[in-house]
């Protein structure tokens, strides 16, 4: 039972209302979709009926909110500053609209001592229905045979050009049968267009060639795919250029692109 006052309605309306002017989607899901495909050392601690919510952006972030955050300089430290963005859009979300109420946030950037991923970004957009994982087993008669090929998210409207940024976890709060799991919209559903998608992404992610698997209604601005085409330890530099960060102060994570293939989506 959600907790009194709070509603699956009322919490999604509160994020979105906030977020979406911000170039973010959030989609609902309850913590047992998500644990029932992990195994037990990656599942969540909490009740399978707690409601959580995945937030993504949009190619609309990157106007709406980073260079905005930018320009009031709010950026500090040596962290990412796209995650700091993210970061601060979120926190400030749930200090206004949920004060009191425990939100335990995961972003996609974060590691557990174990060096795990302490959600699986991927994994969440699936269940959630808000983009479908294709993953080596999708495909029938591949022609990988044993090699490693990572998995990757394609939205409907957005194709691969988004990127899965936080989990919510809004503890206390449980839902019944008033949240029903949708499935995520099956968009790539050739074999020839899945083999596509995974060597794209795998063999060629750079090009990003995979992000058009699909038509997308919206796609990165110039200037965002100067800003991720750039490597992360040049970006400072870029920003520098157009006007931001006057000290050195920025340092590339060494793990940019492996996190890139976990996750999917820069």
């Amino acid at each position: 039972m959600a907790a009194p006052g709070v509603t699956v309605e009322s919490v999604t309306g509160l994020l979105n209302d906030s977020l979406s002017k911000l170039g973010f989607e959030v989609h609902a899901l309850k913590v047992g979709w998500y644990n029932a495909v992990l195994s037990p050392t990656l599942r969540l601690a909490y009740p399978d009926d707690t409601l959580a919510a995945v937030v993504l952006s949009t190619p609309a972030m990157f106007e709406q909110a980073f260079l905005p955050f930018m320009e009031k300089s709010v950026c500090q430290g040596v962290s990412d500053p796209i995650d700091q963005c993210v970061k601060h859009c979120i926190n400030s979300t749930i200090s206004r609209c949920f004060p009191g109420q425990k939100v335990d946030v995961s972003y996609d950037y974060e590691m557990l001592p174990s060096r795990k991923p302490k959600f699986l970004a991927q994994t969440a957009a699936h269940v959630s229905g808000a983009a479908f994982y294709y993953q080596k087993p999708d495909v029938t008669d591949h022609p990988w045979e044993k090699k490693k090929m990572f998995g990757v998210c394609v939205h409907p409207r957005f194709g691969g050009w988004f990127a899965i940024r936080a989990l919510l976890v809004f503890g206390g709060v449980e839902v019944g049968s008033e949240l029903v799991q949708p499935l995520p919209p099956d968009c790539v559903p050739s074999q020839e267009s899945r083999i596509q998608l995974l060597e794209s992404f795998n063999f060629r992610w750079q090009d990003w060639s995979y992000r058009d698997i699909v038509h997308p209604v919206q796609t990165y601005s110039q200037k965002q795919r100067d800003y991720f085409s750039t490597p992360p330890a040049q970006r400072s530099a870029l920003l520098r250029t157009w006007g931001f960060l006057p000290r050195e102060d920025t340092q590339p994570d060494p793990n940019s692109n492996t996190q890139i293939l976990m996750n999917g989506h820069g």
